[in-house]
């Protein structure tokens, strides 16, 4: 299925550009959240009428996540659980446990956009996690961990 993308989508393809994605993956997620719509000619014309106002609106969500991760970048989160003796927590913190606690730290943050490639966390200590804000934006906060 041939697609015409309407933002830029990480590891497929910037705005505008035409790509071959699976049947699937265009019909029930690309179309439907408005990433894409299906390369017609009819809608390869009405792309092409709407650039610019599709590329304006892109670089604004990209200056609006500029400054997110600016705010990010300058916080530092604390996050007090149960441990043992040996710093191993009770649980883990996961990511919607940072995206709680950096909503209540007053940043907007959805579990979705936190970064964790190790898996969960499951020690007491000091952490660097990204927040993945925009596709093109990345920001790193500094988690502390203590044990109760």
């Amino acid at each position: 299925m041939e697609v015409i993308l309407l933002e830029n989508i990480g590891k497929l393809g910037q705005l505008g550009d035409k790509v071959t994605v699976k049947s699937g993956f265009g019909r029930n997620y690309l179309v439907p959240q408005g990433k894409a719509v299906s390369a017609t000619p009819a809608n390869v014309a009405k792309f092409e009428e709407r650039r610019a106002e599709l590329e304006k609106a892109a670089a604004d969500k990209l200056a609006k996540a500029e400054v997110r991760a600016e705010q990010l970048n300058e916080l530092e989160l604390s996050l007090v659980t149960k441990a043992g003796d040996e710093g191993k927590l009770f649980g883990s913190i996961g990511t919607r446990d940072i995206a709680e606690a950096l909503t209540s730290a007053g940043v907007e943050a959805d579990k979705s956009e936190v970064r964790l490639p190790e898996g969960a966390i499951r020690h007491v200590g000091e952490f660097d996690v990204d927040i993945q804000v925009h596709p093109e934006v990345t920001a790193t906060i500094k988690l502390v961990i203590a044990g109760e």
